[in-house]
């Protein structure tokens, strides 16, 4: 998302016809009508993360926005949904939650040829590698920012959807059955173009299937709530959440499971080299997540097991699908790590696999 320190920026001056996917004159009129932004204004192309076209548009007074649209050319049916992405910050701007500011969502063709939205760009850095937060955080400052990672998700999973005008963001019912029946497809489905199948896949879809906890209330689930989808300030302290791209309503267990996955440990079974965040010195450990999330929420986490078990799961399954796309051409391979890929979706299985081994 934007407003992270690890996309590059090229900057481009008002006017520059290199911007792509927007007519910058058409926008620099536009924009005070809804911001009280001045101009003139400066533009710069933020890459990364996504494919969607993203510019940090920065006005004559030093104000920062971030504007954000599909990317050009063909697109999948349902795939970058610009109102589905500001509807949800919208709806949580006003919670406990942080988000960026939501300052207004366009489907005006005589504006854009696309649809797209502009919100407030957020101070703070997204978490990627013990490399960076080495020199971002001291261990006080990890210490606040495991706390402040695990007191969003329990603000989110706190909110009655429908109280923020999200309670048709998706079915809430059924969540794990349906994701569970996706990614499996997904693995079906690719296992020809990855020339790569396991049968812990199977063995683990067949397990997991037949011991889908009862659901409780739906909430807002994330889908990829993680350290590298947050940005921290310099004292630890979270001050947004990104990427609500695949957002919806859903079990809040099995959001949770996915971010306690995501919170690497010393030890933990990863892919050599990878340089991981949370295991440096101050960061708290996943039990004291569980632990602070479950005293927030009143949640009942015995089942950890089963959900953390699913997300590797649903991991596996989710890195084998870019697998086989890149393998079929479907995706340029240029800079890619084919070999960690295919690492890192063994790796996934043999959590699931051991985890798998406690809900039997």
């Amino acid at each position: 998302m934007p407003a992270s320190a690890a996309w590059h920026a090229h900057v481009m001056e008002a006017g520059d016809n290199g911007v792509a996917g927007f007519d910058v004159a058409t926008i620099d009129a536009w924009l005070p009508s809804v911001s009280g932004a001045t101009g003139p204004f400066t533009w710069t192309r933020l890459e990364g993360g996504h494919s969607n076209l993203t510019y940090l548009i920065v006005d004559a007074d030093n104000r920062e926005f971030v504007i954000r649209r599909p990317p050009q050319g063909e697109l999948l049916p349902k795939a970058h949904d610009m109102w589905r992405e500001y509807r949800i910050i919208d709806g949580l701007w006003p919670t406990p939650v942080p988000v960026a500011e939501p300052v207004s969502y366009q489907d005006d063709r005589s504006l854009c040829e696309a649809h797209f939205y502009v919100m407030g760009k957020v101070d703070g850095n997204a978490l990627y590698t013990g490399e960076e937060v080495a020199a971002l955080l001291d261990a006080p400052a990890r210490k606040r920012a495991g706390e402040s990672f695990v007191d969003t998700l329990a603000a989110l999973h706190s909110i009655a959807p429908e109280d923020v005008g999200l309670g048709d963001l998706g079915r809430p019912d059924g969540y794990v059955a349906r994701q569970l029946k996706t990614w499996y497809g997904s693995w079906t489905a690719s296992v020809g173009d990855a020339d790569y199948d396991d049968a812990r896949t199977h063995s683990l879809h067949e397990l997991l299937s037949t011991k889908i906890p009862e659901q409780g209330e739906g909430r807002v689930v994330h889908g990829d709530f993680g350290p590298h989808n947050c940005l921290f300030l310099s004292d630890g302290s979270l001050s947004a959440v990104l990427d609500w791209e695949i957002a919806t309503l859903g079990d809040p267990l099995a959001d949770i499971a996915y971010s306690i996955n995501a919170w690497t440990e010393p030890g933990d079974n990863i892919a050599e080299g990878v340089d991981a965040p949370t295991v440096l010195e101050g960061f708290p450990s996943r039990q004291d997540l569980m632990e602070r999330y479950a005293a927030a929420t009143g949640a009942d986490l015995s089942l950890m097991p089963y959900y953390r078990a699913f997300n590797w799961f649903k991991t596996a399954c989710i890195v084998h699908g870019v697998y086989a796309r890149y393998r079929a051409g479907k995706k340029s391979t240029e800079g890619v790590d084919m070999d960690l890929l295919h690492t890192r979706i063994g790796i996934a299985l043999d959590n699931a696999d051991t985890l798998a081994a406690d809900i039997l």
